[in-house]
């Protein structure tokens, strides 16, 4: 059985002040709408590529505020238990990490947004890290990996979206 390592609550606050934001900005060549249904839909970021390997919702629909779900990443190796804190149907979410399976994080929070731009949709992306205080330094001298490895995810989602 995995064990299970709590993280602090975040609100939008997490993504002005963590040590570790990050940014993509990217066109994905379909409507909101579908954009939308596929963040929202059963398998949701694990149907964009390889980054994510699986979703489960644990929170019954409608989701909203309150929702949770667990994700698999990296070949199924790391796994982190989300709750959403902001859920614009349609529009966009927020959430936060409440328990990982490593000790790495203080703090970990991810925000959703879309918007129509043309007939595709402008997918907003930030990634916000607070690692734990022993694990600062190395979070510094590996932020650059770990912000091309998230710019592969929003990658996943402009390729998933341009071959359909």
């Amino acid at each position: 059985m995995a064990r299970w390592f709590p993280l602090e609550p975040s609100d939008a606050s997490v993504f002005d002040s963590a040590a570790h934001v990050f940014r993509y900005r990217k066109r994905f060549d379909a409507p909101p709408e579908v954009v939308w249904a596929s963040l929202a839909s059963d398998h949701s970021l694990a149907d964009w590529g390889p980054s994510v390997q699986e979703v489960t919702w644990s929170t019954p629909r409608p989701f909203g505020i309150g929702t949770r779900r667990e994700v698999a990443i990296t070949l199924g190796l790391a796994r982190v238990r989300e709750e959403f804190f902001r859920w614009d149907e349609g529009r966009g979410c927020s959430f936060y990490v409440y328990e990982a399976n490593a000790p790495l994080f203080r703090r970990f929070a991810e925000d959703y947004r879309i918007s129509p731009d043309g007939s595709g949709t402008l997918f907003e992306w930030t990634v916000a890290i607070e690692p734990r205080r022993a694990l600062r330094l190395p979070f510094r001298a590996l932020a650059p990996v770990l912000k091309a490895g998230f710019g592969r995810m929003a990658a996943d989602g402009e390729k998933y979206f341009a071959d359909r």
